[in-house]
C-alpha cells in the first residue's frame, strides 16, 4: 500500500528556505495552538502529532538535508523494504540490473534506489540504515519527541515588580496532574515580559527532552502610581496656600516616603521630577518619579475668606485668558 507523502514545510507553514529560527517559531506557535491540553477539537490530536513529526525532521539539519534531497519519495524511501538485521535495520535491494523487481513495496524501493544511485555495476544485497541515515537511524515507532512548550500568565503587583519577588504558581500536565513551582521574578520586570523556565513544559516521548514553560508577566495597576517604562508618575494634591506660599510636603514612593519642596507660586499642573525614584533598570540604576501638582481649592468660605480672595483678585487683576482672545 503506497505511503502518502507528507510535506513537512506545509505542515509547519514555512517556506523551504526557512531558517532554523523560522522553523522553531512556527513549531512553538502551532504546538501551543493544537496541544490537546489547550485544544479539545476533534482534529487537534492528529494535527499535534503531524506538527511534532514535521519539527523532528526540519529542526535536525542532517535529517532536513536528506528530506530535501529525496523530496516526494521520502516516505517510500523510509518505509519500503525495511527489516531487522545485524547492527540495526537493513534496507534490502531486490532489483536486478535491467530486469524487474520482486514487486510490492520492496520493488518500489528497488526502482527508487536505482533512480537515486544507478545500478552501481549491478550491485545487489543489503544496505545498513546507518549507510543511508547515519548513526541516528532507529525504528520509526521509537523516535524521540520533544515535549510541548506551555505558556501561562503570571500576575504581579507593581510593588513586587519594583523590588522583585518569588512567586508560587500551579501548573497542570497533560494528564491533569498539578505541580507547584516557585519562580524568581526579577526587580523591574515589565508588563508583557516573558520568563522562561527550561524543562518545565510538557514531557517528551521516548526519551525526548521536556518542553519549556513561558510565564507572561502582567503587572497589576497601582492605585497611586502610573508606570511609564522605567519611570513612575504621581498626582500630588496641594492646598491653595501651599501652592501660593510654597511648602515642604511628604510624597510616597515605592521605596518609602520622601520630602518634596513645593516652590512658592506653583501653578496647577506643574510637574516636579524626583531623580532615581522610579523602577529599577535592567542595566542598573532607577528611572525617575514625576510628580504633577494638583491644586485643591478651599470650600465652605466665610465672609472674611471671600473678602481676602476679593482683595487678592483686585491686586492681581491680570486676565489669565488674555492669550486665548
Amino acid at each position: 500500500m503506497p505511503v502518502e507523502f507528507k510535506d513537512y514545510y506545509k505542515t509547519l507553514g514555512v517556506a523551504k528556505s526557512a531558517t532554523a529560527e523560522d522553523v522553531r517559531k512556527a513549531y512553538r506557535k502551532l504546538a501551543r495552538q493544537y496541544h490537546p491540553d489547550v485544544n479539545r477539537g476533534p482534529e487537534a490530536e492528529r494535527r499535534f502529532k503531524e506538527i511534532n513529526e514535521a519539527n523532528e525532521v526540519l529542526s535536525d539539519p542532517e535529517k532536513r538535508r536528506r528530506y530535501d534531497a529525496v523530496g516526494p519519495e521520502w516516505a517510500r524511501f523510509q518505509h519500503a523494504g525495511a527489516r531487522p538485521g545485524p547492527g540495526g535495520f537493513q534496507w534490502v535491494y531486490t532489483g536486478q540490473p535491467g530486469g524487474g523487481s520482486s514487486g510490492g513495496d520492496a520493488g518500489a524501493f528497488s526502482d527508487f534506489f536505482r533512480t537515486l544511485f544507478g545500478d552501481a555495476g549491478g550491485m545487489s544485497g543489503t544496505f545498513s540504515a546507518e549507510d543511508l541515515f547515519g548513526g541516528a537511524a532507529r525504528p520509526r515507532g521509537r523516535r524521540q519527541q520533544a515535549g510541548a512548550d506551555y505558556e501561562q500568565e503570571l500576575e504581579v503587583p507593581l510593588a513586587e515588580a519594583y523590588r522583585g519577588t518569588e512567586a508560587q504558581l500551579e501548573i497542570r500536565d497533560g494528564g491533569g496532574k498539578a505541580r507547584r513551582l516557585s519562580v524568581k521574578v526579577p526587580a523591574g520586570v515589565r508588563d508583557g515580559q516573558r520568563i522562561r523556565l527550561g524543562g518545565q513544559g510538557g514531557a517528551g516521548a521516548n526519551g525526548g527532552r521536556a518542553g519549556d514553560l513561558y510565564l507572561r508577566v502582567r503587572v497589576k495597576p497601582h492605585p497611586v502610581f502610573a508606570r511609564d517604562g522605567d519611570d513612575l508618575r504621581l498626582e500630588l494634591p496641594v492646598a491653595l496656600h501651599e501652592a501660593l506660599l510654597g511648602a515642604e510636603v511628604t510624597v510616597p514612593t515605592l521605596k518609602g516616603r520622601v520630602s518634596l519642596r513645593i516652590p512658592p507660586e506653583t501653578q496647577n499642573g506643574r510637574t516636579i521630577r524626583l531623580a532615581g525614584q522610579g523602577m529599577p533598570r535592567p542595566a542598573g540604576g532607577h528611572g525617575d518619579l514625576f510628580v504633577t501638582v494638583t491644586v485643591v481649592l478651599p470650600t465652605k468660605l466665610n465672609d472674611e475668606d471671600r473678602e481676602c480672595v476679593r482683595k487678592i483678585g483686585e491686586r492681581h487683576a491680570e486676565d489669565p485668558r488674555r492669550n486665548l482672545l
